[in-house]
């Protein structure tokens, strides 16, 4: 696959999954969910903008160059757009510093950097710390925000509420799976960050010769 065909398709899978959230927060809020042109900025762009970065991160060989390499790593960071674009709402900053509106834009960031490097992080007690954060927020995510927000009737007993824990689950399990793209390890001898095998001295060169 080519990377045009890979941006665009990772960009028509991000805005479906920021759809497909929006639909989740929709389910939450109950009659008191509302759409305007400011859903399409705050949800849906990013969305594809960190589709299309992952996308992009997947055509990436396993042997390339060190500057390609810091590109991952802004690929890598791309889900923080899900925390900065809905702050560019008129009054939305004011907002989440005083009453904390919007937190959960952070929180969903967040996990996607934590389930990314849990996933296809390097250091593996630190891709612990992380699955374990994880899954722990994806848990509580399951099982308290729907009762806790939508009451008796997302309650987990209740089939509407079951579906919701259900989409709620699903999506966050597929937001850690694709952000683990950029983390992905490279090979050994395009990774700056792996020391190169210092060359043989002409000493041992020569002792080697030697001793054939």
């Amino acid at each position: 696959m080519n990377r045009a065909a890979a941006v665009a398709i990772g960009a028509v899978s991000g805005l479906a999954w920021a759809a497909a959230l929006r639909a989740w927060m929709s389910e939450i809020a109950g009659i008191l969910s509302t759409f305007s042109w400011g859903t399409f900025v705050a949800v849906l762009l990013p969305g594809l903008l960190i589709g299309a970065s992952f996308g992009w991160a997947w055509t990436v060989p396993p042997d390339t160059s060190p500057s390609t390499r810091r590109g991952l790593r802004w690929c890598a960071a791309a889900p923080v757009l899900f925390a900065v674009f809905p702050l560019l709402r008129p009054g939305a900053l004011v907002d989440f510093l005083t009453s904390g509106l919007g937190g959960g834009a952070f929180m969903v960031a967040g996990l996607a950097l934590a389930g990314g490097y849990a996933l296809g992080g390097r250091r593996t007690w630190a891709r612990w710390v992380c699955g374990v954060l994880a899954l722990g927020f994806i848990a509580i995510g399951a099982l308290f925000v729907g009762p806790l927000l939508g009451g008796d009737r997302l309650a987990l007993t209740d089939p509407e509420g079951a579906w919701v824990a259900v989409l709620d689950v699903s999506l966050l399990v597929v937001l850690c799976l694709a952000s683990s793209i950029p983390f992905r390890r490279l090979a050994a001898s395009a990774d700056p960050e792996r020391p190169a095998a210092a060359p043989a001295s002409t000493a041992q060169v020569d002792a080697r010769s030697a001793g054939e």
